[in-house]
């Protein structure tokens, strides 16, 4: 099994600690679960469904826990059920298992329901609003709105009486009060 180092990364990034831990932790594992089986599918843009086949369980067997980030699924297959039966062959597994799966940020589990032996598990991505990206308007300024770096009003002047532009080009007007100002 190959191993990667991270450590240049971690010198150019920030924030990304967790994301290196998980594949520090799956290159890092001995053997990943292979039961019971199951598919991750991406039902629209923020939408997903996790389907896991577990034949021989009921609902009442599985457990489902969202913990932070993580979500764990674990089976119990009760011993009772056996009892009054001998079994020649045991073709489906009814041993108990636990798998986790790591989740993104704002990944929450809204439902999950049991059907025909099948465990679907729905998430949903809930970005918070005030981390959705907004587009800002910009304005075209006025003529007559036009920015004085010297004025006690931010942003807003008011245009200068035409009387006042012919008296000498080197006045100009600082204020919606009416002050005057010498420029050299």
């Amino acid at each position: 099994m190959r191993t990667y180092d991270f450590s240049p990364l971690y010198r150019s990034t920030v924030g990304f600690d967790r994301l290196f831990d998980m594949l520090d932790q799956t290159a890092r594992a001995e053997s990943t679960p292979n039961w019971p089986p199951y598919n991750i599918e991406r039902t629209s843009e923020d939408d997903y469904r996790i389907m896991m086949a577990l034949a021989g369980f009921s609902p009442g067997e599985i457990e489902l826990v969202q913990k932070e980030n993580t979500l764990f699924v674990a089976g119990h297959k009760n011993a009772e059920q056996d009892e009054g039966a001998e079994v020649l062959h045991r073709g489906i597994a009814t041993r108990s298992f636990r798998q986790s799966f790591n989740l993104a940020e704002h990944v929450k589990v809204v439902g999950a329901h049991f059907e025909n032996g099948l465990l679907f598990i729905d998430l949903k991505r809930e970005v918070p609003e005030a981390l959705k990206p907004r587009r800002i308007e910009i304005r075209p300024i006025e003529r007559d709105q036009r920015h004085d770096p010297g004025s006690e009003q931010s942003g807003v002047s008011a245009p200068v009486p035409t009387r006042l532009r012919r008296l000498t080009p080197r006045c100009r007007f600082l204020s919606a009060r009416g002050g005057l100002s010498l420029s050299s």
